[in-house]
């Protein structure tokens, strides 16, 4: 269901329950700072605002369960000039993860790239989540190149981020 401006208040309500479950033990403020500047209704409609990106929350049983963004044409640095997108957000409430959310909305995605002739997704993974990472290896992303967030208030030694990425096949009919 796509994420409107009238949503943004929805939207940070959501994240405000779902980001500390899983983050809040990285952070000096428990990721309050986090929560507050990016699902802030300013960020919200700034993000909203750009042409080239898709913003969308997660339903489950007609339940909003979380948020998924990506941006077309977002290039990874070093990585050949293909036709990339980035997986910008992918945030799920923990009571549902394991039920296959996440592969299916890869999956869509994916889908949805190849329609439109792109070659590459990419995302930035924290290392610190090792089930993150193994999931996006099991769903074929590779390593490519680490990056490592400048945040303050998040603790200095789970700053680094993975950037891995996945090269798409043609569609097959």
């Amino acid at each position: 269901m796509p994420i409107l401006a009238s949503d943004s208040e929805t939207l940070f309500r959501l994240m405000k329950e779902v980001y500390p479950l899983a983050y809040s033990h990285f952070w000096v403020d428990k990721g309050d700072w986090y929560v507050y500047s990016q699902y802030s209704k300013e960020n919200i409609l700034k993000e909203l605002s750009v042409e080239n990106a898709a913003y969308y929350f997660v339903l489950y049983n007609d339940e909003i369960i979380g948020n998924f963004r990506f941006v077309w044409d977002e290039k990874l640095a070093g990585l050949s000039e293909e036709k990339q997108v980035k997986l910008h957000r992918i945030y799920l409430h923990q009571k549902t993860q394991g039920k296959g959310i996440g592969k299916k909305l890869l999956s869509w995605l994916e889908e949805k790239a190849k329609q439109k002739g792109y070659k590459i997704i990419w995302l930035d993974t924290m290392d610190e989540q090792p089930q993150a990472f193994e999931f996006y290896k099991k769903m074929g992303y590779t390593y490519h190149s680490h990056t490592f967030l400048p945040f303050d208030l998040l603790h200095k030694e789970v700053r680094k981020m993975s950037q891995v990425f996945k090269k798409l096949d043609k569609i097959t009919h």
